[in-house]
């Protein structure tokens, strides 16, 4: 009985330790001056992860209209995936940063969030966890609405990432269709939609300064084949960037604007984006700065 007892024990204990060290997903709220409130966000930390370890690279996740930081975990499942590619060595160890959205469209107009994004939530992440304050080490992505504001973020601030995915993003090259998200939001336009709103923040408008600038950013676009208008952009996209020089991916799969399809497409678009990742020596926590 005794054998059987530390037998037990020392089972419970290797159980405990192992489940210390599993991946974590939390959230967490700080105060944006930016936004003039508190901000909240949801943070995936990968196994082993160690607050005084060397930085990990990062990645920004941002959620589609109306939509939350959690959808990325609850219906993309990517703690899971995230995880099980980094168990198989297809990406390396990395944190997720996902913000609340809301649904203004990561731009500074019902409020200024994109402003808050650069100003407070990089700094916040980068002073809470270890992870890479460098653009070697740090990416964008997004779905739906959070693809528009990825895109907008690489086009107007290359040397902040170094690849980036988009997941079908809502990023019409004309107008958005009569049905878009966009159009009734109060972001382009208060009263009614304003079209000139639009393409002012639209990625057109910011592609020749980009395209002038030294930065080149991969990005990974996909879409489901029946989600027409935003699988017919995304190519668009796809085909103006590889045009001009820029490495870039594009995967079109059978369905619509759907997390099914969203999540399908993860896997790819993480071992994608995560192939820029590299940590420069600046990040290890010897050379960071008391």
């Amino acid at each position: 009985m005794r054998l059987f007892l530390h037998f037990t024990l020392a089972v419970l204990s290797a159980a405990c330790g192992a489940s210390s060290f599993a991946s974590t997903v939390t959230s967490r709220s700080f105060h944006s001056p930016a936004l003039g409130r508190d901000w909240s966000y949801t943070v995936y930390l990968p196994t082993g992860y160690r607050p005084d370890a060397a930085r990990i690279p990062v990645l920004y996740l941002l959620h589609g209209n109306n939509g939350d930081a959690n959808d990325w975990i609850s219906h993309g499942h990517l703690q899971s995936t995230v995880d099980a590619l980094i168990e198989h060595r297809d990406i390396p160890p990395l944190a997720v940063v996902m913000p609340q959205g809301g649904t203004d469209w990561y731009v500074d107009r019902k409020e200024k969030m994109e402003t808050a994004f650069f100003d407070d939530l990089l700094p916040e992440i980068e002073t809470h966890y270890a992870v890479s304050t460098q653009r070697a080490g740090r990416m964008i992505g997004g779905v739906s609405m959070g693809g528009f504001g990825a895109l907008r973020y690489v086009m107007t601030q290359p040397e902040r990432f170094c690849g980036a995915l988009l997941l079908s993003p809502a990023i019409y090259v004309n107008e958005p269709p009569r049905g878009s998200a966009a159009r009734r939001v109060g972001v382009f336009g208060e009263r009614q939609f304003d079209p000139r709103i639009w393409h002012e923040l639209n990625y057109p408008a910011q592609w020749e300064r980009y395209m002038s600038r030294p930065y080149r950013v991969p990005i990974f676009i996909a879409a489901g084949d029946d989600d027409l208008a935003i699988q017919a952009d995304a190519s668009l996209l796809y085909t103006q960037l590889r045009m001009a020089g820029n490495p870039a991916a594009l995967r079109i799969i059978d369905g619509g604007h759907t997390w099914d399809v969203w999540s399908a497409l993860l896997p790819g678009a993480l071992k994608y984006t995560l192939g820029c990742a590299r940590l420069p020596a600046q990040d290890h926590p010897s050379n960071q700065r008391p």
